[in-house]
């Protein structure tokens, strides 16, 4: 049967196609697990003798160390068993978990997750967030949404910034519309495009799959200001929790 740390080896090399780095020749033992684009560690493995932990006996203890973003949150685990403050990184909401079994490999992995996602670039945060839904603006001075819709159900539209494939987007079509008249699904993102015509600037584009088409009086702008509080649509934009059940229940 494999140990927590050879689980562990396992959990990480399998969703994150991380593998352990050996950098001290003196501490045969110590692995790092480091991010591919910006070389920061999201998890340490060591073995450390139980008195430097301030845990009773000198044999040799593994340790997963990892970094959490709430501090509050590695003040509350550190009063737990098999949760200790960061071994020689205590900075940085560094904690150390032992790995001894007192700690579930379950619950290992779960704050390994965290460490990885703590320690992530910008972009890498934005792949893995959840999908989400935005209300975005369609204006036909500039393009017939509507004809477009009538003609193909996946269209190419100019990308907001944080979108990413999966989400959802809302399409407010505005004057003479003036109403959320589309549901569709982001099905492709960061296709390369370059557009500057003015002070019109479309450097790449998404692609966007029609998912339902609502009637032009259901949620036109009077509505979503007076009953959700959208007083303006003039670029992406995240939705109030309300105006999404709305969208869903229709």
């Amino acid at each position: 049967m494999a140990s927590l740390k050879e689980a562990v080896f396992a959990y990480v090399k399998e969703k994150y196609g991380a593998s352990p780095e050996n950098l001290w020749m003196r501490y045969p033992n110590y692995a790092i697990f480091r991010h591919e684009d910006n070389n920061k560690w999201f998890a340490l493995i060591m073995d450390v003798e139980k008195s430097k932990l301030g845990l009773p006996g000198h044999e040799a203890a593994d340790i997963l160390n990892v970094k959490l973003s709430d501090p509050f949150l590695a003040d509350l685990l550190v009063q737990q068993p098999g949760y200790l403050r960061g071994y020689h990184i205590a900075r940085g909401n560094w904690i150390s978990i032992l790995m001894d079994g007192a700690v579930p490999l379950e619950e290992l992995c779960r704050w390994v997750d965290e460490s990885y996602l703590t320690t992530a670039s910008a972009r890498q945060k934005k792949k893995m967030r959840p999908p989400k839904e935005w209300i975005i603006p369609a204006n036909p001075k500039y393009y017939d949404i509507q004809s477009a819709f009538a003609q193909a159900d996946e269209i190419v539209w100019k990308q907001g910034a944080g979108i990413k494939t999966g989400d959802t987007v809302y399409m407010y079509v505005a004057v003479p519309v003036s109403a959320v008249l589309y549901k569709c699904a982001v099905t492709e993102t960061d296709i390369p495009y370059h557009l500057k015509e003015g002070p019109v600037r479309i450097p790449r584009l998404m692609k966007i799959r029609l998912l339902k088409t609502y009637p032009p009086d259901q949620f036109t702008f009077d509505i979503l200001g007076k009953e959700y509080g959208i007083f303006a649509v003039r670029g992406p934009r995240g939705i109030p929790a309300r105006l999404s059940e709305a969208l869903n229940a229709q």
